[in-house]
């Protein structure tokens, strides 16, 4: 497996939780009650799974030079 297999899989896995996590936050906001603080640490794991897959994405790409 390449580094860029790797990459990839690890890019699915990632979007994978992150779509994952916004289903979760939908449901648990249409739900009332529904408790305020997993709910906000489950959007800061959300944010954090959108900013490592900003990150892998442009590692996939090639620094050129222009």
């Amino acid at each position: 497996m390449t580094d860029q297999d790797a990459l990839d899989k690890q890019l699915a896995a990632l979007r994978k939780e992150h779509r994952e996590l916004d289903e979760t936050i939908k449901n648990m906001a249409a739900n009332n009650p529904h408790d305020p603080i997993e709910l906000q640490r489950l959007k800061k794991r959300k944010l954090r799974l959108k900013d490592e897959i900003t990150r892998l994405s442009s590692a996939r790409l090639p620094d050129i030079i222009a």
